[in-house]
């Protein structure tokens, strides 16, 4: 049975992107493990002290630490699905805070002997779902996403779905809504996941 492993960075009660992300994890086939980023309160990265600590547990041998966590749930995961609202052209600080926490040499990746980052993530794809209340032509945290798979975990495919413009007065939130809905079904249909 295939690990799915949901990110949610959904704040709202309401979240439009959580109702997205939901109908595409009905769509997968697998075990889902949710890691809830506003329940969570997973602690910044603050302090020199924080990283030698993590340096520690990893040359002992201690990956199973608590502090490791979220690595060790990424790398295992066959495919990831983060559901994060459009802020700020790109994401909620918290996503970044659970990224930082993630990227960990000799559990998401490693450096080769030329330096350069190789991935040791499972996971076949990563998924990104959003929502913005105007328009995302810039998507800076799909793209900051989707350049971390590909370039330090070894994650060859990303996905976005989203749906944009809810903000708008006279939009019809939920035909935007269907449309974006539609999208995943069809991604579904043609065995995309």
């Amino acid at each position: 049975m295939e690990k799915i492993l949901f990110v949610n960075a959904c704040v709202r009660e309401e979240s439009r992107t959580l109702r997205l992300a939901r109908h595409l994890l009905s769509k997968l086939d697998g075990d889902v493990e949710e890691v809830n980023l506003a329940k969570e309160k997973i602690p910044v990265i603050d302090s020199w002290e924080v990283l030698e600590i993590r340096s520690s547990l990893l040359k002992s041998g201690e990956t199973d630490a608590p502090e490791l966590k979220w690595a060790r749930q990424f790398a295992a995961a066959d495919t990831i699905v983060v559901a994060a609202p459009y802020w700020d052209l790109a994401f909620p600080a918290m996503v970044k805070v659970y990224m930082e926490r993630v990227t960990v040499t000799g559990l998401t990746f490693r450096y080769s002997e030329e330096g350069l980052p190789v991935g040791l993530c499972k996971a076949r794809r990563l998924i990104y779902v959003m929502t913005a209340g105007g328009p995302a032509r810039l998507n800076f945290g799909y793209d900051y996403l989707d350049a971390l798979c590909r370039g330090f975990f070894g994650i060859r495919e990303t996905m976005l779905f989203k749906a944009e413009n809810l903000d708008i007065v006279g939009n019809d939130v939920e035909k935007i809504m269907a449309s974006a809905f539609a999208e995943i079904d069809e991604a579904a249909a043609k065995g995309r996941f």
